[in-house]
């Protein structure tokens, strides 16, 4: 037999009763709570202004340590794959980026036995850049440690330290488990390197190809540092300057500094590419030297490097077992917004040109330059510029360290107007002198009020000819304002 069913009370049902209404009450504060969190991210997602009150809240609610909670297994990949696979890639601070930005910079950091620059490096990217500048950026810092502690620690550092930066969306921290490395252990004694050193160097290719991976859409341009670096002022703006000046042309790698793996620049289409390879060969040889290998096979024999450096190392310890490290790049300016403009031209002389150091190489702000046999009397350079301009300043520099006698001896600078002849052979019809050659320099300021016409020409004259060969190192033009049609 069944007990008999009891009929609930009257009493018994008002109390059920009260206990729904609570309920609901008190979830329509907690709905609104979380509906004001969602409106505050978006309202500030893209302003560049925290009230102190805010840096506050964030300080209070977004900073504290990510879970350590691992997601499920993931099969270890083999030692000899050879394309990306599908990781899951964990937010440490911050959000997925709302909008694709011009320049994406990536950091990859793991903990070291002496020092830490990291922090330092995040520092001198944001102090260095101006609000506007601000606005284009995104930076991306892997955490790639297999120490979850101090991973977690790190991201707590970064968010507080940084709030405004990642409430802005400008900043992302992220993190790949262990699961997803291929073997480390057991690899190919290449270079005679000792089994730890392999390791060392074969999972730092593994941490860049999977930032790069994750940061493929981001942005036009990828940026790769090291994290123990410090920036130039204004190097967003130095970057953009060197892009323009290369429109047109082919390339792969843009390098801003002469160290490691420091201020090389790439199209971000080209980034799924270079991860694939990075984990192909991810245990033959260093980042460094791999990237000469990719540079190559897409079809860029050559260095494009730039000067000044825009990016210097800092660190006085390496990552490696805390062995000092103590490489600067002794083209690292502090100033970036010295690069000039140079605006699109047709480059041309009537010098005996020495192999391929041909008269473009001098206009560009790469590390290269124009080489001529000696040079006779009437001898030129010229520079015919695409669309008349108003110049500021002008510096031409000639000779080098090791070539120190190559230089200009006797010659001029002058600017033209009205641009005559064909393609192959226009020139301006008539010139002005600016001023001569001193020990092989020239540099003229305020030259929009010394000349009164749009420039279309300028021309480097020898007034004396000489025995010794001619090296021009650099043709530096700055413009100022766009002249009036």
């Amino acid at each position: 037999c069944f007990p008999p069913q009891v009929s609930p009370s009257r009493h018994s049902l008002k109390q059920l009763e009260k206990m729904r209404c609570l309920r609901k009450r008190s979830a329509v504060p907690c709905l609104g709570l979380l509906l004001l969190c969602l409106l505050f991210m978006n309202l500030y997602m893209e302003d560049g202004h925290v009230l102190a009150g805010d840096k506050q809240l964030l300080s209070e609610t977004a900073t504290h340590p990510p879970s350590p909670a691992r997601p499920p297994h993931a099969p270890r990949p083999d030692s000899n794959f050879s394309a990306a696979r599908n990781i899951s890639y964990r937010y440490l601070a911050g959000t997925p980026l709302p909008r694709k930005r011009f320049l994406t910079i990536g950091l990859s950091s793991v903990k070291r036995k002496k020092g830490n620059y990291l922090l330092e490096t995040i520092k001198s990217i944001f102090e260095q850049s101006s609000y506007e500048e601000l606005k284009e950026i995104a930076v991306v810092v892997q955490l790639a440690d297999f120490d979850w502690a101090w991973c977690a620690g790190m991201a707590q550092d970064i968010s507080q330290k940084f709030a405004h930066h990642i409430i802005a969306g400008r900043l992302l921290v992220i993190h790949v488990p262990e699961e997803h490395y291929p073997v480390l252990e057991g690899l190919k004694r290449n270079y005679n390197d000792p089994a730890e050193r392999v390791k060392f160097r074969s999972k730092q290719n593994v941490d860049y190809a999977f930032l790069l991976n994750f940061c493929a859409n981001l942005s036009d341009y990828y940026v790769m540092l090291e994290d123990d670096v410090r920036c130039s002022r204004n190097f967003l703006t130095a970057v953009k300057k060197v892009i323009t000046s290369r429109e047109g042309s082919y390339w792969v790698t843009l390098e801003f500094s002469k160290l490691g793996y420091i201020g090389k620049l790439y199209h971000s289409r080209d980034l799924p590419r270079l991860a694939r390879f990075l984990l192909m060969f991810y245990q033959e040889m260093p980042c460094d030297w791999l990237l000469i290998h990719f540079r190559g096979l897409l079809a860029q024999k050559e260095v494009i490097r730039f000067k000044p450096s825009l990016f210097q190392h800092m660190g006085y310890y390496s990552s490696y077992k805390g062995a000092e490290n103590k490489l600067k790049d002794d083209d690292f300016e502090e100033e970036s917004l010295d690069i000039p403009d140079n605006p699109p031209a047709n480059l041309h002389t009537n010098m005996n040109v020495f192999e391929n150091y041909e008269a473009s190489k001098a206009y560009s702000s790469g590390d290269e330059y124009f080489w001529g046999k000696a040079p006779a009397t009437g001898d030129f350079y010229g520079v015919v510029f695409e669309k008349p301009i108003k110049i500021s300043r002008i510096k031409v520099a000639t000779g080098t360290e090791d070539r120190q006698n190559d230089i200009l001896h006797h010659g001029a600078l002058e600017v033209g107007e009205k641009v005559v002849g064909s393609k192959k052979g226009r020139q301006c019809s008539t010139y002005l002198r600016l001023g001569e050659f001193r020990n092989g320099k020239f540099e003229a300021t305020d030259v929009e009020h010394k000349v009164l016409f749009d420039v279309s020409c300028v021309r480097i004259v020898v007034t004396k000819g000489q025995k010794e060969w001619l090296i021009i190192r650099s043709v530096s033009i700055w413009t100022s304002q766009t002249p009036s049609s």
